[in-house]
């Protein structure tokens, strides 16, 4: 899996110029999963995403997770994070998992992530998608779990 994840003050995304969801602080995470993750790797980033200390506390310093700030996540589904521009000009999207099960491997990760006690909100599998980042920082964090 690839997660960009973006520290914000608020972030909405809409569909068909409809705000279908949205969040007043927290993380944004652009989430791509390919055939080869499962429950491993869903674990492994929930318990990043979880503890990752990239809020400030009172001396400025990023040491306060999401929890701490009582911030939301957005999530959203974006299978060109696996984009392969190695040849040519117009990107290869054939390392992106199979539509069917991404969305089921996606749908686990964010049901994880709300037991953490997290507000997740997510935005619509394989819709298109108009997402409004007001990055915080900016801060920004890429995850991939080939890399871990």
């Amino acid at each position: 899996m690839r997660i960009v994840l973006q520290r914000v003050k608020r972030a909405s995304v809409s569909i068909d110029n409809e705000i279908y969801n949205q969040i007043d602080g927290g993380f944004v995470l652009l989430v791509g999963v390919n055939d080869t993750d499962g429950d491993a790797e869903i674990d492994y980033l929930v318990h990043k995403i979880n503890k990752l200390r990239v809020f400030e506390d009172d001396d400025q310093k990023l040491n306060l997770d999401i929890h701490q700030v009582g911030g939301a996540i957005l999530s959203i589904s974006q299978f060109t994070l696996f984009a392969n521009t190695k040849k040519g000009n117009r990107p290869s999207f054939t390392e992106a998992g199979e539509p069917t099960r991404s969305k089921q491997v996606y749908e686990r990760f964010n049901d994880k992530l709300a037991d953490t006690g997290i507000t997740v909100k997510p935005g619509v599998f394989g819709a298109d998608m108009l997402v409004n980042i007001e990055n915080d920082g900016p801060v920004t964090i890429l995850f991939d779990t080939d890399n871990k």
